[in-house]
């Protein structure tokens, strides 16, 4: 078995330029299946809230939601990191608040490392997680609960200005203190230029080529996608239809007769 992916791992695959790997999982078995396949960190993703629940956006997300979650997939995990991702109204309130929400993850749901969305308003929230002894994932560009403002699931930073505040808010979420920083659906030169002003390793995902690491979402990759389907987005396999037609041939064998036989049979 590989070394456990910690923190500083992040760091080193950074200074060696070697690309970082983050998936989300949700479930125990996909949990196991992606942490034997090697990837490096596994995200408990907010993202649960239209993959698992159903719902059109991740606001309705709850920490009971996330931790319940993060304990599943922790009991798969052994190789990669996990992070649990901090639900919309977990912060942004009050730093102590937050902290201690970011706490209940980690005690409860096992998460090694907690992230959460924004720039320069959530550095307080952030410097209060660490100081409690918490590792930190930073989330800037299409930030999914700020999804009402942005007025949909829109690119950010395309705009000189909007470029420029993207820039400074990931300097001072490294100055915060946190270990790496996800780069959301925003311009590729953009990436290029934030990824290359910051000794932390940023992630991207609808970012481009130049991140320091890639983040999916599992159900995307998998063709299990129903709702929202982002540009970035690649398709490695149609999950979907594989499931449905095993579905069908089940609904068709039971009504035939044909299943079960006497091989699925007790005496």
């Amino acid at each position: 078995m590989q070394d456990k992916v910690t923190v500083k791992d992040f760091q080193r695959m950074k200074e060696d330029k070697e690309k970082i790997t983050m998936l989300t999982s949700y479930t125990y078995p996909i949990a196991k299946i992606v942490d034997d396949a090697g990837i490096d960190s596994i995200l408990v993703g907010d993202s649960l809230g239209m993959t698992i629940l159903g719902h059109n956006n991740t606001l309705k997300v709850t920490l009971e939601n996330t931790i319940m979650l993060t304990q599943a997939v922790s009991r798969a995990v052994n190789r990669a990191l996990l992070i649990g991702d901090l639900p919309f109204g977990t912060y942004g309130i009050n730093p102590s608040e937050t902290a201690r929400n970011a706490h209940k993850l980690v005690k409860e749901g096992n998460a090694e490392a907690v992230k959460l969305e924004g720039g320069r308003e959530r550095i307080e929230d952030i410097k209060k997680i660490i100081r409690i002894g918490i590792p930190v994932l930073g989330h800037i560009g299409l930030t999914p609960t700020y999804v009402n403002i942005f007025g949909g699931f829109k690119v950010q930073g395309r705009e000189e200005k909007q470029a420029q505040i993207l820039l400074e808010d990931a300097q001072l979420l490294e100055e915060a203190g946190v270990f790496a920083i996800v780069l959301e659906s925003i311009p590729w030169k953009l990436a290029k230029k934030i990824t290359e002003s910051l000794t932390i390793p940023t992630i991207g995902i609808g970012a481009g080529e130049y991140c320091d690491g890639q983040v999916l979402v599992i159900d995307d990759i998998l063709g299990l996608n129903f709702q929202v389907k982002p540009k970035f987005i690649k398709q490695y396999v149609d999950i979907k239809e594989i499931i449905s037609n095993a579905v069908k041939k089940y609904h068709e064998e039971v009504k035939s007769g044909s299943f079960p036989t006497e091989k699925q049979r007790y005496d």
